[in-house]
């Protein structure tokens, strides 16, 4: 059984910063690509940022200089550093995981919400 746990969203004011992390647990033989989500209300879910197991990292435009993706592939650890944020940044986040265990599936955290006042 996998699972995946966010943590760190909350409220905050415009301009300011968040930091999600995300912890996968369970029997895992190696996590792939690790990567954050987001749904508001009414919206479908999007992608945000995706990293791979060597580092490397793709960004939505709306958030390309503002948003960070990071792992720690010994925790199995994904991290989101948000900064300049927007009130339209406002959502529930999602991580998200490709997994080996004995086969291979994508796996979803419960999300977390945060919210952006102006």
């Amino acid at each position: 059984q996998v699972q995946l746990v966010e943590s760190g969203g909350g409220l905050v004011q415009a301009g300011g910063s968040l930091r999600l992390a995300c912890v996968a647990s369970g029997s895992i033989d190696s996590i792939l690509t690790m990567g954050w989500y987001r749904q508001a209300p009414g919206n479908p879910r999007e992608l945000v940022a995706a990293i791979g197991s060597g580092g490397s990292a793709n960004y939505a435009d709306s958030v390309k200089g503002r948003f960070t993706i990071s792992r720690d592939n010994a925790k199995n650890t994904v991290y989101l550093q948000m900064n300049s944020l927007k009130p339209e940044d406002t959502s529930v986040y999602y991580c998200n995981a490709l997994i080996r265990t004995t086969t291979l599936l994508t796996y979803w955290g419960r999300g977390t919400q945060v919210t952006v006042s102006s």
